[in-house]
C-alpha cells in the first residue's frame, strides 16, 4: 500500500536527480488506488469540517499535486531523453527507467524528432531549388504550337528562337531535349 510520503518521496528524488528515477511496476496503479481510498473516506465523513476531514482533504490534494509534480518532472526529462536519443542514441540505462506510458511517450518523441530533422533537410535542399515562375530558353528544334498548363496557346517556335517560358513548360521541353536553358547561373 503507498502513502502520501511515498508519493512525496518519490516526486523529491526525481526533482533533485538529473537522471529518470527508477519506480515500481506497479506505482501508476498503486496511487490510483490511494487516490480512490482517500476519496471513498472523505465521501464517507459525516462532518466535513472536522480536523480529520480537512486533514486528511489537505492530504489528499497534496499527494495529488505532488504525483502531478513527479509526472511533469518526468516528462521534461523525457523530452530531453528524446532529444539526445534523436541526436546520438540512448543509454540502455535510462531506457528501463521508463514506465510503459513514458517508452510509448518517449518512442513516439523520437519518431517526431526525427521527422522533424528530415523535413528540415528536405526543405533545405528544396530551397536550393529554382524557384523562378519564367526561364529564358533556345529552341533547339522548330515546335509547334502547344498549350500552356492554363490552357493558353504558346508557339509556335522556330529553331535558334529565344524566349521567356513558364518554369513548369521548360521542364517539360527540356526531358524532350527540345530546348536549351539560357539563364542557368
Amino acid at each position: 500500500m503507498i502513502t502520501f510520503s511515498d508519493i512525496y518521496e518519490a516526486m523529491r528524488k526525481e526533482k533533485y536527480s538529473e537522471n529518470l528515477q527508477m519506480l515500481p511496476k506497479k506505482f501508476l496503479m498503486d496511487v490510483a488506488e490511494y487516490f480512490h481510498e482517500k476519496k471513498e473516506f472523505l465521501n464517507k465523513e459525516d462532518d466535513l469540517f472536522s480536523d480529520m476531514a480537512i486533514k486528511n482533504k489537505k492530504k489528499l490534494d497534496n499527494a495529488i499535486s505532488s504525483f502531478r509534480d513527479l509526472l511533469r518532472i518526468r516528462k521534461k526529462k523525457i523530452l530531453n531523453l528524446a532529444f539526445v536519443a534523436s541526436q546520438v542514441g540512448i543509454n540502455k540505462k535510462d531506457f528501463e527507467n521508463l514506465l510503459s506510458f513514458e517508452k510509448d511517450l518517449f518512442e513516439e518523441l523520437v519518431r517526431s524528432l526525427e521527422r522533424a530533422e528530415k523535413n528540415q533537410t528536405a526543405d533545405m535542399i528544396g530551397a536550393q531549388k529554382d524557384t523562378r515562375k519564367h526561364r529564358l530558353v533556345r529552341f533547339l528544334e522548330d515546335v509547334p504550337e502547344f498549350l500552356g498548363f492554363d490552357g493558353s496557346e504558346i508557339g509556335p517556335f522556330e529553331k535558334g528562337e529565344v524566349a521567356n517560358l513558364e518554369s513548369e513548360v521548360v521542364e517539360i521541353l527540356e526531358k524532350d531535349n527540345r530546348i536549351e536553358p539560357i539563364d542557368e547561373d
